[in-house]
């Protein structure tokens, strides 16, 4: 029989003071009653269970529930989450937040016996986030959340910024696509955004390890599916937007207006100060959407801009150095500065612009913020991977239309040009199974514009036919005119095998050339037909690198002492 009233102290019923990874310690226990009353849940007492019922934790995965959990029963594509309930009361969650239909299946699975709060909300995901936030006792509220959302340079963005707090002396968390941490203690994270009750649990963990300030990437489903619901945001900020996940919204201007959650002053979730990109046409939409008539100047928008739109923040023309960091003159309304970035690419000026703003917005002096970001390296990102090669080996996440052209452009700048006395550029890339196929010639048109070689491979198919997602990327590609190609461009290649893709592209370089593999960036895995094998881009081109190297060794006349 599930047990009634509140839970053992501590989540997971454990003794006081153990850590549970992702949750608090301590979390004072919520009624039922009240969460019924601030949701309009209606409250059911199933099988003899009382209104002093309380909860000090919640999660959506049946699997994860510690003893005094709500669990949150929502219907999904495939099945209802109320089919897991009994495995859920097994495990001791002592309150069930569902829909009409989750509680009908509860009538189906629990045991006759059980004694379990069971709150019914006609659209249950929509209060999570609250309830959540309720139950983890509003972490954001009681510290600094800055959350960055856009279509590219989210990740970057958000180093920088860590940089930029940790320098000035705050504690930080960071939440993002490649790992969540706190001051540099890093653990993978599987989502750029997680669900409620992760995100809620986590930032009550961090606060009660001493964290102050935490950075967070802001996905377009998170803003869309309601993840950051119930999140106080005491800044915001927009990097741009181009082509992705149309799969999800199907259209740019959804996808717009998903992002433009974060800064529409009626929204839920809006944060309190913005600072926005304005290089595109959606940063100058969102700048517009994010004001605030009437309202004080310092709570209007932070414009930054590395193009010719006048911004608060604004960038001047960038000098690439020999050891890959670009240098760059701003001026911001307190004064002029140079920029050093250790990345290449007028994008990363941006990403490095929009992250000394946000770093100030947040209290950080400028010139603390500048120093910080100077030494920042961002996994998977413009990542180099150097074993003594004469040519330059590099694995970036570029999996959009608009990044793989940016990279590209960067990479070529790097080269010198086009001119037949200049480097020449490879790029190896695929698309995603599962996601937006609409980009997939997109990326493979941006690739062949840019590269001499262009080496088609898999990426994470998914539940998808490889060599499906392949042609349709192979058909922008190879629907290039030799016109709009550089000059010396080769025919497109197809080599489905993704290690042996990297090692055909890594095997055609020569001295002074660039090889890009795209797509993938940080990723440790490869995602095929519901089962992710161990892949690491970086690892793969390193090996490729030592049997080029090993061949090039033995191919070499040893000197006569030698012999």
């Amino acid at each position: 029989m599930a047990s009634r009233g509140s839970a053992g102290k501590g989540t997971g019923g454990k003794k006081k003071g153990a850590k549970v990874p992702g949750r608090p310690r301590e979390v004072a226990p919520t009624a039922v009653t009240v969460l019924s009353t601030a949701t309009g849940a209606r409250l059911d007492l199933v099988g003899g269970a009382d209104r002093d019922t309380a909860v000090r934790g919640v999660t959506l995965r049946a699997q994860d529930v510690r003893p005094g959990d709500l669990f949150a029963a929502l219907p999904g594509a495939s099945t209802h989450g109320a089919r897991f309930a009994d495995q859920a009361v097994a495990a001791g969650a002592t309150a069930i937040l569902t829909d009409s239909a989750g509680r009908a299946e509860l009538a189906r699975v629990l045991p006759p016996e059980t004694a379990v709060a069971v709150l019914i909300h006609s659209n249950p995901r929509s209060v999570l986030g609250s309830v959540s936030a309720r139950v983890y006792g509003n972490p954001s509220q009681r510290l600094k959340l800055i959350g960055i959302t856009g279509t590219s340079g989210k990740t970057t963005t958000s180093y920088l910024v860590e940089a930029a707090l940790l320098a000035a002396g705050h504690s930080v968390g960071l939440i993002g696509t490649v790992e969540t941490r706190v001051n540099g203690v890093a653990q993978p994270s599987s989502l750029t955004t997680p669900e409620a009750p992760t995100l809620q649990a986590l930032l009550a963990s961090m606060l009660e390890d001493g964290v102050d300030v935490v950075v967070m990437e802001v996905s377009s489903h998170a803003l869309s599916l309601g993840r950051v619901d119930g999140a106080h945001f005491a800044i915001g900020a927009f990097t741009n937007l181009s082509q992705d996940h149309l799969d999800f919204h199907h259209s740019m201007r959804a996808y717009f207006d998903a992002k433009a959650q974060l800064f529409a002053p009626a929204s839920p979730v809006h944060a309190v100060r913005s600072v926005i990109c304005v290089d595109d046409d959606w940063g100058r939409r969102m700048a517009e959407i994010a004001r605030r008539p009437g309202e004080a100047p310092h709570m209007q928008p932070v414009t930054v801009s590395t193009g010719p739109t006048p911004a608060h923040w604004r960038a001047g023309e960038s000098v690439p150095a020999p050891d890959g960091t670009t240098h760059t003159p701003i001026v911001e309304p307190e004064g002029r500065h140079e920029l050093v970035i250790p990345l290449p690419g007028r994008y990363n000026v941006a990403n490095g612009l929009l992250a000394v703003a946000v770093a100030h917005a947040a209290g950080v002096p400028v010139s603390t913020a500048l120093d910080a970001v100077a030494k920042v390296s961002v996994p998977g990102r413009l990542q180099r991977v150097d074993l003594g090669q004469p040519f330059l080996a590099l694995v970036d996440y570029a999996h959009k239309p608009g990044a793989v052209e940016a990279v590209l452009t960067t990479l070529r700048g790097q080269l010198g040009g086009t001119e037949s006395s200049a480097g020449r550029l490879a790029v190896v890339l695929g698309a995603g199974g599962d996601r937006d196929a609409g980009k997939r010639p997109l990326m493979g048109a941006a690739a062949a514009r840019g590269a001499e070689l262009v080496v088609v491979t898999d990426d994470n198919p998914r539940s998808e036919d490889p060599a499906a997602i392949r042609a349709e990327v192979l058909a922008g590609a190879r629907g290039v005119d030799e016109a709009d190609r550089p000059p010396g461009a080769e025919p497109v290649r197809e080599v489905g095998d993704r290690a042996a893709a990297i090692a055909e592209a890594i095997a055609w370089a020569r001295p002074g050339d660039i090889v890009l593999v795209a797509g993938k960036g940080h990723e440790t895995g490869q995602e095929i037909n519901g089962v992710k094998h161990p892949f690491d881009d970086r690892e793969v081109v390193a090996q490729a690198l030592e049997s080029v190297i090993g061949d090039a060794s033995a191919s070499t006349p040893a000197p006569e002492g030698d012999r």
